[in-house]
């Protein structure tokens, strides 16, 4: 994880952004990173652009905030 940038989470991933390859494996490592299953994150804008908003089900934004932090710590 690249850490915060502008007020948003910025990632780099290895995968290429083709067929899905890179929302799937952006979403698999934020799953991991999160303590969540995949299932739990839904990608809800961006699906084609850089930028991209997700949807987490099950944590509330406390909850989500400190769970970032620590994986921004790391």
């Amino acid at each position: 994880m690249a850490g915060l940038h502008e007020g948003a989470l910025k990632v780099q991933l290895n995968a290429q952004p083709e067929k899905g390859k890179a929302n799937k494996a952006l979403i698999a490592f934020l799953a991991k990173a999160l303590g969540v299953g995949r299932g739990d994150l839904a990608l809800v804008a961006g699906q084609t652009s850089r930028n991209k908003t997700l949807a987490v089900a099950g944590l509330d934004a406390t909850e989500l905030t400190a769970r970032l932090q620590r994986v921004l710590e790391e």
